[in-house]
C-alpha cells in the first residue's frame, strides 16, 4: 500500500488493490513522501470516498486539528448507535465543527431554534452531539453551546442509513416546532420540556408526518373519531386549527382520522 498523494500529517491517499483509497491515523504521514509505503499499523480508519477531491479541498483550508476532532467524533458515534454512517459525514461534519470552532473563537453563536425538538427526536443523536461538544472542550479548549450538539445531531441523524436528508430533517423539525406552538398558543399554555405529555405529543407528530409523506395512514374507527370530538371539543377544536395552519403554511393535509389521534395528545397536554 504505497502513498499516491499526502493530505495533512494524518490523512494520505493511498493506492490498494488497484483503487484509490483514504488512509486515516495519527502520523500516519509523519517523515513520508510519495510512493513510500504506509505503515499499516497507524491506519485508524481506511475507505473509499466518491468524494475525494472535495475532501482534499477542505483539508487544505481547515486546521488539521479539526479533521483529527472530527474523525474522533464519527468513531465514537458509529459506536454509540452501532451502525456505519454514510461516507459524506467525513465532508459535512468536519466542513460543520471546523466553521463552528472558528465562530465560536471569534465570538460569534448560532442559536438553533429547534433545540427542544431535537432532543426529544433524535435523542440518541443528541447524547453524541454534547459528548462531543465536551471532547471539543478537551481538544480545543473550546466551549460550544448546547445548541452545537443540537447541529451535530442534525448531521449525525441524516448520515444513518434511512436518515434522510438534512432538508427533509430540518423541515420535519420545524413543522412540529410550529405545530407545538399553534397548540400552546390556542391553549394559552406553556410547557414543560421535560413533560412526557410534551415528548409524546412530538414523537407522534414526527411519525404523523413520516407516515402522511409515505401514503401510509393511521386508522381510527368513526365511532371512536366520534366520541373524541364530543368528549374533547376544546383539544379537537385545537387540532382543526393545527390541521388549518398545517395546510396553508406547508401545503400538509393532516386526515380526520389522525386528528384524532393528536386530539388525545393535545388533551393529554391541557390536563397538564
Amino acid at each position: 500500500m504505497k502513498i499516491s498523494k499526502i493530505l495533512n500529517n494524518n490523512a494520505v491517499i493511498v493506492t490498494d488493490d488497484q483503487q484509490e483509497k483514504i488512509a486515516v491515523g495519527a502520523g500516519i504521514a509523519f517523515n513520508k513522501k510519495k510512493n513510500d509505503v504506509v505503515n499499516v499499523s497507524k491506519i485508524e480508519k481506511l475507505f473509499v470516498m466518491k468524494e475525494n477531491e472535495k475532501l482534499q479541498q477542505l483539508l487544505n483550508r481547515i486546521p488539521e486539528e479539526h479533521f483529527i476532532i472530527s474523525e474522533e467524533i464519527i468513531t465514537y458515534a458509529e459506536e454509540y448507535i452501532g451502525t456505519k454512517l454514510n461516507e459524506h459525514i467525513h465532508i459535512a461534519l468536519t466542513d460543520h465543527l471546523s466553521f463552528a470552532i472558528e465562530r465560536e473563537r471569534e465570538g460569534i453563536q448560532l442559536k438553533n431554534k429547534l433545540l427542544h425538538e431535537i432532543k426529544i427526536l433524535y435523542k440518541q443523536e443528541f447524547e453524541i452531539g454534547l459528548w462531543a461538544v465536551r471532547h471539543i472542550k478537551e481538544k480545543c479548549q473550546i466551549q460550544l453551546p448546547v445548541d452545537e450538539a443540537a447541529y451535530i445531531a442534525l448531521h449525525i441523524h441524516t448520515m444513518k442509513v434511512q436518515g434522510g436528508n438534512m432538508r427533509q430533517t430540518v423541515v420535519q423539525t420545524t413543522i412540529i416546532r410550529d405545530t407545538v406552538q399553534t397548540i400552546t398558543n390556542f391553549l394559552k399554555i406553556k410547557v414543560s420540556e421535560d413533560d412526557i405529555s410534551y415528548h409524546r405529543l412530538i414523537t407522534h407528530l414526527r411519525f404523523a408526518l413520516t407516515r402522511i409523506n409515505q401514503d401510509e395512514l393511521h386508522t381510527m374507527d368513526d365511532e371512536m373519531l366520534g366520541m373524541i370530538k364530543k368528549k374533547f371539543p376544546i383539544s379537537y377544536k385545537c387540532a382543526k386549527e393545527v390541521a388549518k395552519k398545517l395546510s396553508i403554511t406547508y401545503g400538509v393535509i393532516l386526515p380526520d382520522h389522525e386528528l384524532g389521534y393528536i386530539t388525545l395528545h393535545i388533551e393529554r397536554l391541557r390536563k397538564q
